[in-house]
């Protein structure tokens, strides 16, 4: 698995957070689940970013269950007052069983109906008398595993296809192109696409480079002094200036900016720490 922190932009300011993986039943439909719990002063407001994986995002918080699609931006979120989420960032197998069109929640979400889902996840987050948190959030990752594992039920050959497809230009030693993945899939690029459509709503192309962004901030953020020529070729970039256009494009900011204000953010909660 990839680090814990992959994806945010500033951990340092994020609230109590957790990844966890999926249980047996559910180990071919989330890649992991992912559980933020905050408890603010009054007045006080949290702001999380998040360069998100491409990839859909079924949460539940309080009496809601929402699926997000992927994103083409980085996004943000103010937390406020307390509370909990439990998300299942999914695999394309699950996918088919909640919408029939992830590109039309692309940037945007839709509610699920899932009452027992709610039901099951809120008994064990809100579960106290002999459980400590660790298995609070457990039993809510078991819970959400199983209840995700029946909604979907057998998988068919395309579903597994289609997390080939992720594990492909995703995973550990990824494709570095749409063509190189197509072949090693033993696929036509159009095959590729269409699969992708189907099951992430956006390309193949654009997921190669949200994964490439995604570790240039990750490095950027915990490696200073990173001369970002050297991380542009590394990372597949034609040159320097074709990884800050994309980082601009996506983050907003620049490489050089982003990197000065995720040390200024961990050099802020080290400070307080140590008062």
């Amino acid at each position: 698995m990839v680090s814990s922190t992959r994806g945010v932009l500033y951990p340092a300011r994020l609230p109590e957070f957790h990844r966890l993986p999926p249980t047996a039943s559910a180990r071919d439909l989330a890649v992991w689940f992912w559980i933020p719990e905050w408890d603010l002063d009054a007045g006080r407001s949290s702001r999380q970013e998040i360069v998100g994986y491409p990839a859909l995002n079924l949460v539940v918080e309080g009496d809601s269950v929402i699926l997000a699609g992927a994103t083409t931006r980085a996004t943000h979120r103010y937390l406020r007052g307390s509370g909990w989420a439990v998300g299942a960032l999914l695999r394309p197998a699950a996918v088919a069983a909640l919408t029939d069109d992830p590109s039309a929640i692309v940037d945007g979400w839709q509610s699920v109906d899932a009452p027992q889902l709610v039901s099951a996840v809120g008994a064990a987050m809100h579960a106290t008398e002999g459980n400590t948190t660790d298995e609070r959030r457990e039993r809510a990752v078991a819970v959400f595993s199983d209840w995700l594992a029946e909604r979907v039920g057998p998988l068919s050959d395309a579903s597994h296809q289609a997390n080939a497809l992720v594990d492909v230009l995703l995973g550990t030693d990824a494709a570095d192109s749409v063509e190189e993945a197509a072949s090693r899939l033993a696929v036509s690029v159009r095959t590729l696409q269409r699969l992708a459509h189907r099951r992430v709503g956006v390309s193949p192309a654009a997921m190669i480079r949200r994964r490439r962004l995604q570790e240039a901030a990750e490095r950027l953020r915990l490696d200073p002094g990173l001369d970002l020529a050297r991380l542009a070729a590394e990372l597949g970039y034609a040159d320097h200036a074709h990884l800050t256009r994309d980082f601009r494009h996506v983050l907003g900011i620049a490489p050089r900016t982003y990197r000065a204000e995720a040390a200024e953010a961990a050099g802020a909660v080290e400070g307080a720490v140590e008062r």
